[in-house]
């Protein structure tokens, strides 16, 4: 392996901090933000629209297939070979715009970025751990964060303000044309590091011998059985068991831990590292409501992030101010308010700011009820209903940041430090699929209530979740604490 410089060997960060994380954010910025907007736009149904947000899943589920990233080639040839794939992707999804009915054909090869950039996210982590030595890692994690944040500043309110003036193919060519750029310098100019364990091409003997068959066997058959049965597809949102599957789903993330001891009990002959960091992380005392805590928290919230622009939209406001209102300030809302809510929980401790933070994360959402409801029906858009709305979105978007930040610092105080990483990962596993299974009966609680009840819906799915505060371990101000 190549010299690092050292602990602490150097105090700025090299040009690629700046640029893997601005290509981590900003694929996922195209797939998790204008996927809702360019779904809309083409005449999708709310249940459709929903959907989207089971584009999350990849993110959700990418430590199935992380381990291939450490067995096979380096991070650098992952992380150069997908972000090649992502580029030839996106290319072909701005000329998938220019056809007649581009909405099913974008829509899939949506799903296939997200499994792109999850796997980008892969190898863009492994290698700036590999290239770093931990004192530059903690150093550097401030640029990473400002990185990703403007990638979706660029990919959300830049995209998609691009294509209220080129249309879609057009902001989707120039999604291609940065992300080119960036690909290519990676491809020219990130320094080798790594000794190859096994060969790369291993990978793809060994992927494409048997699993590959397989999934392409099954997406061929479930793609030829839709084309017999467009109908199908079209009203595949609507059937019951879809939105009952989602809730479902929530259902059975709530009742997991009650169930742990038998799970435990089912895993007692095994000792490995997985299992240990699993048992280890869910077998203390209270941990029952943290991890229903887990499971409820957010799900108003992405609620609100499926249907917020279908209900802007009805009241008047354009693709390209939602882009820069939304994508823009109000991430950039988001990113003050995150750090806004570190520095009270840091002078004031968590306990204390808790329900301030909390509240400031759900309260908007009786705020959009109340905006859904005075400007129903009102698609006209005069300066000072923009004022209105930019406004509700900007505080919308701080109250997230802030709500976040609450979250953050309770999960990362709940990990154990051997296992911190593994934690991270389920406990951050298992809200982002509850929040991912909330997109398939989102939209059709829209549709049915309609957007003022809807908001008024989503304030209601918080209040359990702020029932569960004063149950919560890890509140204490004295750093990793075991509940008890």
């Amino acid at each position: 392996m190549a010299d690092r410089g050292g602990e602490g060997g150097r105090k700025h960060p090299p040009f690629w901090v700046f640029s893997i994380y601005f290509a981590e954010g900003f694929p996922y910025s195209l797939v998790r933000q204008i996927s809702t907007v360019f779904f809309k736009d083409l005449g999708a149904s709310l249940e459709w629209v929903g959907f989207t947000s089971l584009y999350g899943l990849p993110w959700v589920f990418k430590f199935l297939w992380s381990p291939f990233a450490d067995r096979y080639g380096t991070k650098r040839k992952w992380l150069v070979s997908t972000q090649l794939a992502i580029t030839a992707l996106l290319v072909a999804v701005s000329l998938l715009c220019l056809s007649s009915n581009p909405l099913v054909p974008v829509g899939i090869a949506l799903l296939l970025l997200a499994f792109l950039s999850a796997t980008n996210d892969i190898a863009s982590d492994g290698y700036y751990l590999e290239a770093l030595e931990r004192g530059e890692q903690s150093r550097f994690v401030g640029y990473q964060a400002m990185s990703y944040r403007l990638a979706l500043i660029t990919g959300g309110g830049g995209v998609i303000y691009l294509s209220s003036k080129l249309g879609w193919s057009g902001g989707f060519f120039a999604a291609t044309a940065l992300f080119a750029v960036i690909f290519f310098a990676h491809a020219k100019l990130l320094p080798s590091l790594e000794t190859e364990k096994e060969p790369f091409r291993n990978f793809f003997s060994a992927f494409f011998s048997r699993t590959f068959i397989v999934l392409l066997a099954a997406a061929a058959l479930t793609g030829l059985f839709f084309q017999r049965n467009p109908e199908v597809l079209k009203k595949l949102p609507e059937y019951p068991i879809v939105p009952l599957s989602g809730i479902a789903i929530i259902v059975a993330l709530i009742l997991f831990p009650f169930f742990f001891p038998a799970i435990k009990r089912k895993l007692s002959g095994k000792d490995t590292f997985y299992r240990r960091a699993f048992l280890a992380y869910l077998d203390r005392p209270k941990i029952v409501p943290f991890l229903v805590f887990l499971v409820l928290y957010r799900l108003g919230e992405s609620m609100i992030l499926n249907m917020l622009y279908p209900m802007l939209k009805s009241i008047g406001l354009e693709r390209g101010d939602y882009g820069i209102i939304y994508g823009t300030f109000g991430v950039a809302a988001s990113i003050i308010g995150g750090i806004t809510g570190g520095a009270l929980i840091s002078k004031f401790g968590l306990k204390r700011m808790a329900w301030f933070l909390v509240l400031m994360q759900n309260i908007p959402n009786l705020l959009y009820a109340w905006l859904a409801s005075i400007y129903d029906g009102t698609a006209d858009m005069d300066p000072v209903k923009f004022f209105v709305v930019s406004g509700f979105v900007v505080f919308e978007a701080f109250g997230a940041g802030l709500g976040t930040s609450f979250f953050m610092v309770l999960i990362m105080r709940s990990t154990l430090s051997e296992f911190k990483a593994a934690n991270m990962a389920t406990a951050t596993g298992i809200m982002n699929l509850s929040a991912s299974m909330v997109g398939l009966f989102s939209g059709k609680l829209a549709s049915t209530l309609g957007f003022p009840v809807f908001f008024l819906a989503t304030f209601i799915a918080t209040v359990p979740a702020m029932i569960l505060i004063p149950l919560l371990p890890f509140m204490e101000d004295k750093g990793n604490e075991e509940p008890s």
